[in-house]
């Protein structure tokens, strides 16, 4: 998919960017919006006795409204947006910021071309600022550890994000249900409210494979319908139950609440900060839509909705706190009676839409996490030919399901399912505001007074309600925690595991003038067809094809080495895609190939795929032209040359009829429509090459090759390592490797798979490495 097709950055109409506003209310503004169904609940869940001045609960409304404020307005909608990585968001857009502007980047095959990519593009250095950040990024590229740290910061804040996309449809739906407990008896409601709720999860989950673009025209009328219920509610109890509610914006009543509750006080913080939840989404799904949307839509729609949904609870509260001992605090006392029933409707279909938001936004963490080596392989679905965002991961859903269904059956209240909740929101905005800092030193070439600023201001009020999340841990807040430490190992592990198997390929990778000393005097064979050995290495030959031609001495007459890369940007614009080069000489028929992708690019199907890289290669040979050099150095294959696919390359092109001539053509554009198909049909390979001077006749002799080779098929070669630690390894590598990465390994997807490719033209060839 091309970048430019896809910007969302572009200059775009007003009409599109209302358009797009309105979509962005479905899709990210679910689970924020749904807040007010258990805020209070959890905040009162400490038995905070209330007086007659009503200073507790003016003090949990100041609190939420200076919360929406700094963080989800302030911080989200005015700085952290602005830190778009090519229009993208989330933790990985800021990890891959960071990466581009100082070489901290985990993975271990970059190269300088790679840095030539327009999205990689970096902004000059201001003179003025020059040495803060020279320092700071000299320190960051000198100490190995610390490209430690910033990757399991910024893994921490996916594994976080993870937990969330388990707990966020929990407590969403189960506060949606609460509803019942004020229309059924009160020893009936309990035995309701659970069976409900995980029929509604069980549905939830079973209806991903759709994709949300099935339902998505749904999102936005309910999360709007949603939105001017709760704001219609809050303004009849403003007007009707206490029209002076306004007074509890004023931050004093946050001191008074503090002053008077003291800790209790302090941890019913754990449950204010709820109100926050899903803030991290405006961020996170930045790429579906553009920053003026979501800004446009927070600011004039969401924001003061949430802010007059909140008012109305204190101001019916204020007058019926002394009810408190009959009703449980929650959203549906102050519905009036005669319209509960609608109202429990339109939040329930609200929970389900935040939750799916949510659940989306966990696959496209764990594709990112895999394109960037840091999760194992898993079977991804893209379920929209339109939006590259749109995924569905069967492994990760029905793994969600069963630990939502598991919390929500463990837990059957509010109070638990908030504590875990809150910790796990709080942890991911702390991540972003560590990695923010460094963003705006690193990348915006900013003061670092000013980046210490930031930290500081908003690192603190986190802190804050960190510190009351955290000392929840017995009371469901160690949920988020194993969650994440549980993930954390699997992603580390595997990413430690690919990293040395990627050293000991370097390490034991074969000069290219061991296969070029490779002749027929030595029992080789060509074989006829295209040979497509895929390594992860950017230059020399893996161990693994030396094991293959070793025991079985023939290869096929063209042989591609082939590397699959992820590179730290969001998309690689398709006329960039391919990295060509020559290994030996000509008549050797040798090419190495990288195919680069972003982290949120769509790999092709295969049949697409094989002919991108037949007809990059091909637009090699056409390019290269006579500028071959005769005597070939060990140092040439650097020399790579970038070649678009052919979707969108103005170079050759492939065409595949049905034809009876007796040798494969090079056709001209011109000369494409004199071929006419003849009485038995046969299916030949041709190549359409633009109007250009006349090719050379080597040119045209390697291409003729290049199609009679792709008559007789491809075959990919796969490497099936099986990695084990070396003899004195420390015990924790031993573990790491032996038990840990292998058996991730075994139960991930293979390469073929992953890669897409076909069964009948895959080949594995199994080695031990001894890492």
């Amino acid at each position: 998919m091309d970048l430019e097709a896809n910007n969302p950055i572009k200059k775009e109409s007003w009409k599109t960017v209302l358009t797009l506003a309105y979509q962005s209310l479905g899709v990210v503004y679910g689970d924020l919006s749904t807040s007010p169904l258990y805020v209070y609940k959890s905040a009162f869940a400490e038995d905070i006795q209330h007086s007659d001045s009503n200073e507790e609960i003016f003090g949990v409304l100041s609190f939420v409204f200076w919360t929406l404020t700094l963080i989800p307005l302030l911080k989200y909608v005015f700085i952290v947006l602005r830190a778009d990585d090519n229009g993208e968001g989330g933790t990985f857009a800021l990890y891959s910021l960071l990466c581009r502007h100082a070489r901290v980047s985990s993975l271990p095959n970059c190269q300088l071309a790679d840095e030539e990519l327009s999205a990689y593009k970096k902004d000059d250095i201001p003179s003025g600022y020059k040495n803060a950040s020279s320092s700071l990024k000299l320190t960051l590229e000198k100490h190995k550890i610390l490209h430690k740290v910033l990757l399991i910061l910024a893994l921490i804040g996916c594994c976080m994000v993870i937990g969330d996309g388990v707990l966020t449809p929990a407590i969403s739906v189960f506060s949606a249900v609460s509803g019942l407990e004020l229309s059924t008896a009160k020893e009936q409601h309990q035995y309701i409210e659970l069976p409900v709720a995980c029929t509604i999860l069980v549905l939830l989950f079973a209806l991903q494979h759709y994709g949300t673009h099935r339902v998505g025209f749904l999102f936005a009328p309910i999360v709007i319908t949603w939105l001017v219920c709760i704001s219609t509610i809050g303004v009849y109890n403003i007007v009707y139950w206490n029209p002076r509610v306004y007074r509890a914006l004023s931050p004093y009543y946050m001191y008074k609440f503090l002053k008077k509750t003291q800790r209790g006080g302090w941890m019913s913080l754990g449950g204010i900060l709820l109100c926050m939840t899903g803030s991290e989404a405006m961020f996170a799904d930045l790429g579906h839509f553009s920053q003026l949307s979501i800004k446009i839509a927070f600011s004039f729609i969401v924001y003061p909705s949430l802010i007059l949904a909140y008012m109305g609870q204190a101001a019916y509260l204020s007058v019926h706190h002394s009810l408190q001992s009959d009703y449980r605090i929650g959203f549906y006392v102050s519905v009036p009676e005669k319209i509960r029933w609608p109202v429990l409707a339109i939040a329930i279909l609200a929970a389900v839409v935040g939750s799916q938001a949510v659940i989306t936004g966990t696959f496209s963490i764990i594709k990112q996490c895999s394109a960037l080596e840091c999760f194992p392989r898993v079977r991804i679905i893209h379920t929209s030919s339109k939006r590259h965002g749109q995924i569905y991961i069967p492994e990760i859903n029905w793994t969600l399901m069963l630990l939502c269904l598991a919390v929500t059956i463990g837990f059957r209240d509010t109070k638990h399912l908030g504590n875990a909740s809150g910790l796990a929101v709080i942890t991911v905005m702390l991540v972003t505001t560590c990695l923010m800092s460094l963003v705006i030193v690193l990348c915006w070439r900013k003061n670092v007074l000013l980046a210490l600023g930031f930290t500081f201001f908003f690192g603190s009020i986190e802190a804050l309600y960190f510190s009351a999340s955290l000392i929840k841990f017995l009371e469901g807040a160690w949920v988020p925690v194993a969650l994440s430490f549980i993930f954390l190992i699997i992603m580390y592990t595997w990413h430690y595991g690919t990293l040395k198997k990627y050293e000991y390929d370097v390490q034991n990778k074969v000069p290219i003038n061991w296969l070029l000393d490779l002749s027929p005097n030595l029992g080789m064979v060509r074989v006829r067809g295209i040979g497509v050995i895929q390594t992860e290495l950017v230059s020399g030959i893996p161990a693994i094809f030396s094991h293959f031609v070793t025991n079985l001495p023939a290869f096929h007459q063209v042989l591609v080495f082939l590397c699959i890369k992820s590179v730290p940007v969001p998309h690689v614009r398709s006329k960039e895609r391919f990295l060509i080069g020559r290994i030996g000489p000509r008549e050797y028929r040798m090419y190495r190939c990288i195919a680069r992708y972003g982290y949120r690019d769509n790999h092709k199907d295969e049949f697409e795929f094989e002919k991108d890289l037949v007809c990059s290669i091909a637009e090699f040979i056409r390019s290269e032209g006579e500028n071959v050099q005769e005597n070939y150095d060990d140092d040439d294959e650097e020399n790579l040359t970038v070649v678009g696919s052919f979707s969108t390359t103005k170079g050759v092109k492939l065409s595949e009829d049905d034809d009876e001539m007796d040798s494969a053509e090079i056709v001209g554009s011109s000369e494409l429509q004199k071929v006419n198909s003849l009485e038995k049909p046969k299916k030949r390979v041709r190549f359409v090459v633009p109007e250009t001077p006349k090719i050379d006749y080597y040119a045209h002799e390697e291409l003729q090759d290049l199609m009679e080779a792709r008559e007789s098929g491809m075959v990919f070669i796969l490497g099936h390592s099986y990695v084990r630690a070396k003899c004195g390894s420390s015990l924790i590598k031993k573990i790491a490797i032996n038990y840990g990465y292998d058996f991730l390994r075994r139960n991930s997807r293979g390469p073929s798979c992953a890669l897409s490719l076909p069964h009948a033209s895959t080949l594995e060839v199994g080695m031990v490495y001894h890492v």
